[in-house]
């Protein structure tokens, strides 16, 4: 079960945030040109499920190594510099996730505690803002889970996992 989740966590997220948004802005245009009416609420679930899609995505794209990179340098080292060169690049987007999560937490206690809510939906605005230390901490166990397969990889020789790349 854990295995089957590991594998489609972040496509199951996507799925639900790009049918949400998908349906509410469907139903937004038709309300739009039919109706001749709009709701605020529909551009906030569509604003805010955008958000969300983002930030699970972005996990996701570290997760298969699937990130915009420049990745010149690794047509002319060996094996074993490239797997040190993805662990160094791996640490370093590490350090930079914790230090978001830390800093984009401070914005989700601002919002609880002064209990600010959303003006369409009227709900408190935790859950929106909840989508940057989400994300990032997807990206920090993502990450994390990478550094321990390159490692392994390093250790029993095989060729380090290069992700996809956009051009071959």
């Amino acid at each position: 079960m854990l295995a089957l989740l590991n594998r489609n966590a972040e496509r199951l997220a996507l799925l639900l945030f790009y049918s949400m948004l998908v349906v509410t802005m469907a139903v937004e245009v038709v309300r739009r040109e039919i109706f001749a009416y709009s709701s605020i609420w529909g551009e906030e679930i569509v604003r805010y499920a955008f958000i969300y899609l983002a930030w699970i995505g972005a996990a996701s794209a570290v997760r298969e190594r699937a990130h915009i990179r420049i990745d010149v340098l690794f047509n002319y080292v060996g094996p074993r510099i490239k797997a040190l060169l993805y662990i160094f690049g791996d640490l370093v987007m590490l350090a930079i996730a914790v230090l978001a999560v830390w800093w984009s937490l401070e914005t989700v206690s601002v919002s609880w505690k002064f209990g600010s809510v959303s003006h369409g939906l009227r709900v408190s605005m935790v859950w929106f803002l909840a989508a940057v230390p989400i994300g990032f901490s997807l990206m920090a166990f993502r990450l994390i889970q990478s550094l321990i397969r390159d490692i392994t990889d390093l250790r029993e020789g095989r060729p380090v996992h290069e992700g996809t790349r956009l051009f071959d």
